[in-house]
């Protein structure tokens, strides 16, 4: 046999068939019908209209390649320079800064509290829509992103630290690097509350801050999780004798001095890769007091719970994400004579996940319209149930979605995996399960205000559909037994949030869509098994409305 001839027969064997295009060239933004008609009802078209430049670099393969070389090349920690100085510094690939310049440049980050304190009523819609639709393609660098956003309204409990650092955080410029932070044109910022012994209970922190006499506190202590440790400043909680404190923390101080801000490691993660999470020592670290001594953990809610709006987004966009990438597997993929997308086990498939999709979309956006309009009672319960629920549904919605592609879904180059480590985070991050559950019932005792503007929200589709009127005497029947919520609390928090979900897909969604999730998730037989949506559910409509790209 001659080499040709063997060679010939050899490449006989590896003919490509029946495989999938790359999804590329699509818009996860306006070619997302439940996120783009989310837009529009809480904002306008000219607000869809602002994010079509931003719509079209999301579904690029330029920006997915930015995405996928930043998770395989995570950042790494130079704690000394080449003389033995100290100098603490992250170095991340050139492509995450480029997710990280087009998240500030296009508003994503500190920009909406300008923007709305200048009159534009739907800054926050605009950002959410925008965050869902950008961070599909690596929600690594959504931290930092989130951490800036969240950063401005915490910062606003001292007049005059808002008035210097304000600017650098609300600016779309992105500069990376350390310098004295009112020189730079924009600014990142973290936060440092969790230490060793305590996790999610600060009052445990051990951090000692002592008062200097020009104003200032020196801060000594260790963080078990800090956050973006490359930022140029930081929230961070403190003792004093009046109790915990919050503590603006500066890398680089006025004078143009390091201040100290020892990067022990970066933790390694199951997922996030490409952002980098640390601890930190302090050793009479330099802090400005933000807000009243001992009222520290009040004032950082104010930065936790705009976090816990973004870990909603968040989950929503990773399941989006997924579903996208289910959606167009199945709709050119054929097995046993037929393409996947028409055989009807599966249209149960992807029209559950579509409905599961459309479901969180709406409810974030809809959290994102209540910032824009102060509506801070439904936000403060509304944020906590969603925060919960939504984060916990995604792991399960990415794992089915990885299934619909098969073994190709489990393959690191389908991108599912980096997707399914990713699902779980934001579920743990600002609180976990019960943390947030217990957080609902804390909602609504601290004020009838609460449960009232959320009641009211539930209350708009009322007599829409039984099984949704069901759900909610439902709900009313929990909250009726206060001796016994704690131990309720995370079905409390879950039924809240399904209620609210169903009130919104009642009013806005299609009907097809809206009747599969009355079906499947209020009427009180739904398996925890995706793909279950009861005989006669018009499948076929839902999936069709979740298809993005060709």
């Amino acid at each position: 046999m001659s080499g040709a001839t063997y060679g010939a027969r050899m490449s006989a064997t590896h003919e490509v068939a029946n495989q999938v295009p790359p999804l590329i060239g699509y818009d996860p933004i306006a070619g997302d019908a439940a996120l783009a008609e989310a837009c529009t009802r809480h904002a306008d078209t000219a607000t869809l209209d602002s994010l079509a430049a931003l719509g079209a670099l999301a579904g690029s393969e330029q920006a997915q390649e930015w995405g996928r070389v930043a998770n395989e090349n995570p950042p790494k920690l130079r704690t000394h320079d080449r003389f033995g100085h100290r100098v603490d510094e992250v170095e991340f690939h050139p492509y995450w800064h480029e997710l990280m310049r087009t998240a500030v440049e296009n508003g994503l980050a500190g920009a909406p509290w300008e923007a709305s304190a200048s009159g534009d009523r739907h800054a926050h819609v605009r950002r959410a829509v925008g965050y869902i639709g950008w961070t599909q393609i690596e929600m690594g660098h959504a931290c930092p992103t989130t951490m800036t956003y969240a950063a401005v309204p915490a910062l606003r409990r001292s007049r005059e630290l808002a008035a210097r650092y304000e600017p650098g955080l609300t600016s779309r410029e992105y500069q990376f690097g350390l310098a004295e932070p009112t020189g730079k044109r924009g600014l990142i910022a973290g936060m440092g509350m969790t230490e060793k012994q305590g996790g999610s209970d600060v009052r445990t922190n051990t951090t000692r801050a002592v008062a200097q006499p020009d104003g200032s506190y020196r801060l000594t202590g260790h963080k078990w999780f800090t956050s973006a440790p490359m930022s140029d400043l930081f929230l961070v909680l403190a003792q004093l004798d009046e109790g915990v404190s919050c503590f603006l923390v500066p890398r680089v101080l006025p004078d143009g001095s390091r201040n100290v801000f020892r990067l022990q490691r970066l933790k390694d993660k199951l997922g996030d890769r490409s952002n980098a999470s640390s601890e930190v020592e302090f050793e009479e670290t330099a802090g400005w007091l933000v807000g009243e001594p001992g009222r520290g953990v009040p004032a950082i809610i104010e930065m936790v719970n705009t976090t816990r709006l973004d870990c909603v987004l968040g989950s929503a966009a990773t399941m989006r994400a997924a579903l996208t990438q289910a959606v167009h597997h199945a709709r050119h993929r054929r097995a046993f004579g037929a393409l996947l997308a028409d055989q009807p086990l599966m249209q149960n498939v992807l029209a559950d996940l579509a409905v599961e999709s459309e479901a969180a979309t709406a409810l974030g956006i809809r959290l994102a319209a209540a910032l824009d309009a102060g509506e801070s009672a439904f936000l403060r319960l509304a944020g906590a149930a969603a925060k919960f629920w939504v984060c916990k549904r995604t792991p399960t919605v990415v794992a089915e979605a990885m299934e619909v592609l098969g073994g190709n879904g489990y393959v690191e180059e389908s991108g599912l995996p980096r997707l399914y480590r990713q699902a779980p985070l934001n579920s743990i991050w600002e609180g976990s399960g019960n943390v947030i559950a217990l957080d609902v019932l804390r909602a609504m005792g601290r004020s009838s205000d609460t449960l009232a503007a959320v009641s009211a929200e539930i209350e708009l589709a009322r007599g829409a559909d039984g099984r949704f009127d069901d759900a909610v005497k439902r709900l009313h029947a929990e909250l009726g037994d206060p001796d016994q919520l704690p131990v309720r609390a995370r079905r409390v928090a879950g039924l809240l949030a399904l209620c609210l979900q169903g009130s919104l897909l009642l009013r806005h969604a299609p009907g097809s869509v809206a009747d599969a999730f009355c079906a499947s998730r209020l009427a009180g037989d739904w398996g925890a098994v995706l793909g279950t949506l009861p005989a006669g559910a018009a499948v076929r409509s839902i999936v069709e409305r979740a298809s993005i790209g060709g």
